[in-house]
């Protein structure tokens, strides 16, 4: 029992009372007892319950001021002697721990009211005590749920990255951190880990990614080698010589050191350069490995200076003051994120994965359909580059039609995919079809000249045998030279008739008048080695020779629209998900007009998807504008621009879509790209 008299007035009877009694009582009121005597008021604690005695009829004198506001949140109890003090009863709350005796004569009746009182004090501690750690339990297991509900949520690499960080900053009141994923690029043997990201509120500086060997000689190496959490109240202490003897906790069950005995090398150090270069000041870090569901690292969690003042920025000279020791409840909070952490980044890692191989999968596909028309190679991918930066313009857009529209992330992506894979369906299209650069195939032009090379030798020889009877029959020189020059004229005939041909082979506008000629001249006739007259041109010589413009006809240009109705046949086959469930939908519809003259469907313009209309766009400037046609010239921009403006007349293609096309430049993404 420790005792304090107060001397500046004389103690009171009942103080003495108190004391007399408090002697007696010790030995039952238990052990740890404190009784201090104060004027009016003795107080009596044990541990953390205090409990004043004072006599009733010194109420008057405010003797319970000090300590009314505790008493009033049940903090302290009171034990009253003398007369029932009715009146300063009801003015306090119900919650108040107040006991009464009459007097000090018998010990009995003060024990127990000493004794009730105390515990019933410790009953509420306690109970407040529990309701705060419970408080604190659910805010924080509400926080980890939260926490958990996001970051299982995202599939962005990067951004669940970022979200890890700062949640695990949050939860511990990190000042700063960094996250590491496990870098496989060099073979299993040799793990490295990359670093990604860091965040720090008190200063700002400039970070990029590099790699680091994933071995013990680092703090964040040694958690992903050991899989355990390290724990280092202040970080300085490893790069002083005699501060190496330190033991190291490493988790919450138990303590290894990480330090080996005096003059060796320690396992792991700290580099203070960062700390010189950008004026920081590292202390406490914990270090947290991220593991995977087949319980393989895949990275780690790196957490510097725990805050008193989570709110608060650091400076240097305040750090020893404002900076505390990880301690084991942060420690267990982390160790309860990381373990969700890690199966989210886990998943992420495998989406990622899944998306590149995906990606590669549309690439390597484009490229394989491509090299089948050579002549648009590179088309699908400035296509895509278009297609995106004209729907990101939409995003921006205030005003016009578009105003409202939006496009996320997911919609984007869906765009992109639908627009490399757009020709997709040319697959279904006879490779001599998509690469027909004149109106005859280069077979039937070469067939045509040998009717015409046969034609030709067959007049000569008839010429000969004419002439050889003529003179035989004894002809003239004059006669002999009205066959020469009759034969001279058939035969220029028959290279002007050619070289007509190979002219209206040009996929070049045909003038009206030639459709009569290629008439005229699909009537001339050879005759074969069996006698049979045959014509020098045949039905399809003709109707390929007569298209109006182009190299198509029309049976050839129905055949190449088709491409769009196989694109989408074939893009239903694959199973796209929930996420590009639309892919096929948007591919299929490029070709359609806003006034219903397009094709596969004839769909009117609220029929369209906005996708389409603005895959269309892109597809008809890159096709005008491409260098690698070899049946026409590319065509400067500002002569597409105007021709798109004639489609938007036309009825084909949507005006507004155009207008943020030409204020946003979209066309100058492509710029590069092959």
């Amino acid at each position: 029992m420790t005792r304090r008299d107060t001397h500046d007035t004389e103690m009171s009877d009942l103080s003495a009372s108190v004391i007399t009694r408090a002697c007696e009582l010790e030995p039952r009121l238990g052990e740890g007892l404190r009784i201090e005597l104060h004027d009016f008021a003795t107080e009596v604690q044990r541990g953390e319950a205090l409990v004043v005695v004072v006599a009733t009829s010194s109420l008057h004198r405010g003797v319970l001021d000090p300590y009314l506001q505790r008493v009033a949140q049940g903090h302290v109890g009171v034990v009253l002697v003398g007369a029932f003090p009715e009146a300063f009863l009801e003015q306090l709350p119900p919650i108040a721990i107040v006991a009464h005796v009459l007097d000090m004569a018998s010990v009995d009746p003060f024990f127990l009211a000493i004794a009730n009182a105390l515990e019933r004090v410790e009953l509420r501690v306690a109970s407040e005590r529990r309701a705060k750690w419970l408080s604190r339990y659910r805010y924080e297991l509400n926080e980890l749920i939260e926490i958990s509900r996001v970051i299982s949520q995202e599939r962005d690499l990067d951004r669940l990255l970022g979200l890890i960080l700062e949640k695990s900053r949050f939860i511990t009141g990190s000042d700063a951190g960094s996250i590491y994923v496990v870098d496989h690029s060099l073979g299993s043997q040799q793990k490295r880990l990359r670093f990604k990201l860091s965040q720090n509120d008190s200063v700002d500086f400039a970070s990029k990614e590099f790699v680091i060997p994933m071995t013990t000689r680092s703090i964040a190496g040694a958690a992903a080698v050991m899989k355990r959490a390290i724990n280092i109240p202040d970080v300085y202490d490893l790069v002083d010589a005699t501060g190496l003897r330190d033991t190291i906790r490493t988790d919450s069950s138990d303590a290894i050191s990480l330090l080996p005995p005096s003059g060796e090398t320690p396992l792991f150090t700290f580099d203070p350069s960062f700390d010189i270069k950008v004026g920081y000041r590292t202390r406490s870090m914990i270090a947290v490995p991220l593991i995977s569901a087949e319980d393989e690292v895949i990275g780690v969690i790196q957490l510097i200076n725990r805050k008193r003042d989570p709110g608060a920025k650091l400076r240097p000279e305040s750090v020893e003051h404002d900076v505390l020791a990880y301690d084991q409840r942060s420690e267990d909070l982390l160790g309860t994120l990381s373990a969700q952490a890690g199966i989210a980044l886990e998943n992420a890692l495998l989406y990622d994965e899944i998306r590149k191989i995906f990606d590669g999968f549309v690439r390597a596909s484009v490229q394989a359909i491509e090299q089948r028309d050579p002549t648009t190679s590179g088309h699908s991918l400035r296509v895509s580059v278009l297609s995106v930066a004209l729907a990101e313009a939409v995003d921006r857009t205030r005003s016009g039609a578009y105003e409202q529209t939006q496009f996320t992330k997911r919609e984007l992506k869906e765009l992109e995919y639908a627009s490399l894979l757009h020709d997709f369906g040319k697959i279904g299209v006879r490779e001599e079809v998509l690469i027909k650069a004149k109106k005859l195939y280069p077979h039937q032009l070469d067939s045509m000249r040998q009717r015409f090379a046969y034609a030709a030798l067959q007049l000569e020889a008839k010429f000969l045998e004419h002439k050889i009877e003529a003179l035989r029959g004894g002809a003239t020189a004059a006669e002999l030279q009205l066959m020469d020059a009759d034969v001279a004229i058939k035969k220029a005939e028959l290279r002007s008739a050619l070289q007509f041909i190979e002219s209206a082979n040009e996929p070049t506008v045909l003038k009206e008048g030639d459709f009569s000629r290629i008439n005229e001249l699909g009537g001339l006739c050879y005759t074969d080695h069996c006698g049979h007259a045959q014509p020098l041109l045949t039905q399809d010589d003709i109707v390929c020779l007569q298209v109006t413009k182009g190299s198509l006809n029309d049976r050839e240009i129905d055949e190449i629209r088709s491409h769009v109705v196989h694109t989408r046949n074939f893009l239903k086959q694959i199973p796209w998900g929930k996420n590009f469930v639309n892919i096929p939908e948007i591919a299929g519809a490029h070709h359609e007009k806003l006034n219903g003259k397009g094709y596969p469907d004839g769909r009117r313009a609220e029929e369209i998807p906005a996708a389409s209309k603005i895959m269309s766009i892109a597809d008809i400037y890159d096709a005008l504008t491409a260098r690698d046609r070899p049946y026409k010239k590319a065509m400067p921009i500002d002569r597409a621009i105007s021709i798109l403006g004639f489609e938007v007349k036309d009825g084909h293609v949507d005006g507004e879509l155009l207008r943020i096309f030409i204020e946003s430049e979209c066309w100058k993404r492509v710029d590069g790209l092959t």
